[in-house]
């Protein structure tokens, strides 16, 4: 038996390259706290929101349902899973720890794997919970005004609708982040296309318009997220996460093509 045969390392297989990522995800601070966010944010303001308006949604003025309300704050969590999905790998960028996990790992499609299966777990989890605390917070105050929801049907598909939603955008802000490798850059760019030109899209006249409005990645993804959107022209639940998942795949292929050319 050669030297070389009992000095070689085995290569990092699959569940070593998710042992590690969950490792380094969970071993600094700004994790924790940003998951601590997601939660505050999408509970509480689901909650407060149901608080304040349940009277008028019970009244003969109101011309919303409430199941439109029963994850508002869910439209808020998703800054979070921005937020989580670029830090998960710009920071390494950004402190040259990079070059470790390639180092570690050569199989730069399996580092990128990885990352997005423990980050795709993990807001899932979190976004459902998340979710089912808004609901019971604020059907408590529907349920007073006799207008309670039932954890059933829709407003079930929207409890964990809501972590496959976090789930999807935190795994497309980590693609992105693999594409720019700068915090800022990664952050900006997906908060812009998710609130801002997603917001604006019902400004382009015509049919091409309603389209664009319908595919677009911020209007497409959160209708799983909730039993009643606000807005009856976008696709249906199902229909609209479809769209949405085949378009954070286009960008993890980017990422992964990217990631095969550069040198880091």
């Amino acid at each position: 038996m050669s030297i070389l045969t009992l000095t070689e390392s085995p290569s990092p297989g699959w569940l070593d390259a998710v042992r590690a990522e969950h490792q380094k995800m969970f071993s600094v601070r700004s994790t924790w706290w940003t998951l601590v966010a997601i939660v505050v944010l999408g509970a509480g303001l689901t909650t407060l929101i149901c608080a304040t308006s349940a009277e008028w949604l019970a009244s003969a003025e109101a011309d919303e349902a409430p199941g439109s309300f029963i994850t508002w704050g869910m439209m808020i969590a998703p800054v979070g899973a921005v937020v989580l999905g670029a830090l998960a790998i710009t920071t390494e960028y950004g402190s040259g720890q990079i070059r470790s996990t390639f180092a570690a790992t050569p199989a730069r499609g399996r580092v990128l794997a990885a990352k997005a299966l423990v980050l795709a777990v993990v807001l899932f989890l979190v976004g459902t919970v998340t979710a089912l605390i808004g609901y019971v917070g604020g059907n408590h105050f529907l349920d007073r005004h006799g207008i309670g929801l039932a954890l059933e049907g829709d407003v079930l598909r929207a409890m964990y609708g809501s972590g496959l939603y976090l789930a999807a955008l935190g795994v497309m802000s980590l693609a992105v982040g693999f594409i720019v490798r700068h915090t800022a850059a990664a952050i900006s760019l997906m908060l812009a296309l998710i609130f801002v030109v997603s917001g604006m899209s019902p400004l382009i006249p015509g049919r091409v318009g309603d389209w664009i409005e319908k595919l677009m990645p911020g209007n497409a993804g959160p209708s799983i997220a909730t039993p009643v959107d606000f807005n009856p022209n976008l696709l249906d639940a199902w229909a609209g996460y479809g769209v949405f998942l085949a378009e954070t795949a286009s960008v993890v292929a980017v990422a992964w093509a990217l990631l095969r050319r550069r040198d880091v």
